[in-house]
């Protein structure tokens, strides 16, 4: 039997407790996400991220080398729902900690996938 190296991590993260005023703003999020990537040693390629009007979330991608970053937000539920899939060498988890620092959630759940 030949044992393979797992080609990469998915974590998936909820945010809840985030203040909404940092779930709304789209050019910040883009910002804060792009740090993340580059902080766990990923190349980002492009971006898109949308809002969804007054008072309303954010939906964006980090399209990375390694793989990608999302996030969907619902401010007026003081919730976020990331996804962080990377390969090779690039630590998902380093983008994680990045972005639970940006956005302080009051609580966190994290799922862990190896992928593969």
């Amino acid at each position: 039997m030949t044992v393979h190296a797992t080609p990469g991590r998915h974590v998936l993260a909820d945010f809840r407790g985030v203040a909404p005023g940092l779930l709304t703003d789209a050019q910040a999020l883009e910002r804060q996400m792009t740090a993340a990537a580059h902080a766990a040693g990923a190349q980002v390629l492009s971006a898109h991220f949308h809002h969804f009007g007054a008072g309303a979330g954010v939906t964006g991608v980090i399209l990375l080398s390694e793989s990608h970053i999302s996030i969907h937000s619902w401010p007026e539920h003081r919730y976020a729902a990331l996804d962080i899939f990377m390969c090779g060498a690039a630590r998902p988890e380093r983008a994680l900690e990045r972005l639970r620092a940006a956005l302080a959630p009051d609580t966190l759940r994290v799922t862990t996938v190896d992928r593969g």
